[in-house]
């Protein structure tokens, strides 16, 4: 999984809805099917791109099953397509499987709770570079905040199934256990097995979760116990190690100082507006540094993200 341009095959295509269940308070999994060419391009998608959906023909659900802080908004006509990434890939017999994990917390996301097995819906993708492993890489620090769960989970799939060799663990945080967008519940004997997140176990990659008021896991900020980590293990060679992060932009900007201090390759994974997904309307602006130099620039989430080298990017103080 090297570097590349953002992918020559993107397209609009129509995927069929084969599953969308609710698997949280917020939270739903959407299960999608791609096929001829569509299947092709999507089979070549890679951990941390994206793909815009749109959401603008489906319909509202009943009003009585619309949160009371949405209704207004959900009165709003959705105009432009919304962002997501995949959580899972999976070409299967001449097709594309993908799953997608979303939140309601809008008119758009709130339609799309409505659409059911079969229905179709339009998709521009793939688009964006993702994560991806330089050489040398030995042991992989994947760090999760809340929704930045889905390209991390794409990202472990492919890191178990193309780099056997890779040691890879998984720190996953939230405000609080409601906030994970995870099936299920936690497995307390997992836990005890350093296997507390499923989402990460079923590859064999074992996880440390912590929530802020101690709901679930350790009770504290998932950076803490990435930090506790680095130093327990500070004899191992940074340059054979790597961090994968996405999530909160406050959480990103204290592991990337973390990672920067320590002198250790980070990627991030970023989250801006992305109105069009093509850079045409230059909504999604992240300012940059210059190599070897003091002078910055700004760079497109949509086009030259959303994965960044975390060494590039400039963190609010």
């Amino acid at each position: 999984m090297c570097r590349t341009d953002a992918a020559s095959d993107k397209g609009r295509f129509s995927a069929t809805i084969t599953a969308n269940v609710k698997i949280g308070e917020c939270f739903w999994r959407m299960d999608m099917r791609f096929e001829d060419a569509g299947g092709e391009a999507f089979a070549r998608f890679r951990p941390g791109q994206f793909l815009q959906i749109d959401a603008s023909d489906a319909a509202l659900p009943a009003l009585e099953s619309i949160p009371p802080e949405l209704r207004d908004a959900a009165q709003r006509k959705v105009l432009l397509r919304r962002p997501f990434s995949f959580a899972e890939v999976t070409p299967q017999n001449g097709a594309t499987m993908a799953e997608l994990l979303y939140c309601v917390v809008g008119p758009a996301s709130l339609r799309m709770t409505t659409l059911r097995h079969g229905d179709t819906v339009d998709i521009v993708g793939p688009l964006g570079n993702g994560f991806w492993v330089p050489e040398g890489k030995r042991t992989a620090l994947l760090v999760v905040g809340g929704m930045g769960v889905p390209p991390i989970r794409c990202l472990a799939k492919t890191l178990t199934a193309d780099y056997g060799d890779l040691e890879t663990y998984a720190f996953v945080g939230a405000k609080t256990v409601g906030a994970f967008p995870f099936e299920g519940k936690l497995d307390e004997v997992s836990e005890q097995l350093g296997f507390s997140v499923p989402a990460f176990a079923r590859f064999g990659i074992p996880s440390v979760l912590t929530t802020d008021d101690g709901s679930a896991g350790a009770q504290g900020f998932v950076t803490e116990h990435l930090a506790q980590w680095l130093d327990d293990n500070a004899d191992r060679p940074k340059e054979e190690t790597i961090i994968y992060a996405c999530g909160p932009e406050p959480m990103l900007a204290a592991v990337a100082k973390m990672a920067i201090e320590r002198d250790i390759d980070c990627q991030v994974s970023m989250e801006r507006r992305m109105a069009c997904g093509i850079g045409l309307c230059q909504s999604c602006a992240i300012e940059c540094r210059v190599p070897d130099s003091d002078e910055t620039v700004y760079k497109l989430c949509c086009q030259d993200g959303p994965v960044f080298d975390a060494r590039n990017v400039v963190w609010p103080s």
